[in-house]
């Protein structure tokens, strides 16, 4: 399974938070990493959003395709994004559009085994590959993609 982290793109500060919109800068972010996803997705890749508007925003940059999930929202945490995704036994790949700190402490414990205080930066794409080597599940880094490298 393929499963794609996406921090929302820079947002306006405000209240309240679920409507805060992206900037300018959050945009042209978002349009970058969708690019560089047009280009290099997996097949049958399913888009999971956060409903807050920033998150929205930072999805339909992709695709109109993508599905709003509650535990998503910024309050979400790592069981939220395993249960959303499927994660590692899904069939299709997931793409989550969301938040920190859930996104950086899901990184974490996927590459090291342990929920930590990771950040992932606004804009930036983090690609994980679960596979089954000789009976052992292994997570794979595929690639980290920051928004300005897009």
């Amino acid at each position: 399974m393929d499963l794609l982290l996406w921090r929302h793109a820079e947002a306006f500060d405000g209240t309240p938070d679920h409507t805060r919109e992206l900037t300018p800068r959050g945009h042209k972010q978002a349009r970058r990493i969708a690019q560089w996803l047009d280009e290099h997705r997996p097949k049958q890749l399913k888009v999971l959003a956060s409903p807050t508007v920033r998150t929205r925003q930072t999805a339909a940059a992709f695709t109109d395709s993508f599905q709003i999930v509650a535990s998503l929202g910024p309050d979400g945490n790592v069981p939220d994004l395993l249960a959303a995704t499927g994660w590692p036994d899904a069939s299709s790949a997931a793409l989550v559009v969301g938040h920190q700190p859930a996104l950086g402490r899901l990184a974490a414990l996927l590459l090291s085994g342990h929920e930590a205080d990771w950040t992932i930066k606004k804009g930036a794409l983090w690609w994980f590959t679960n596979r089954v080597r000789e009976g052992e599940s292994q997570t794979v880094l595929r690639a980290v993609i920051p928004s300005d490298l897009a």
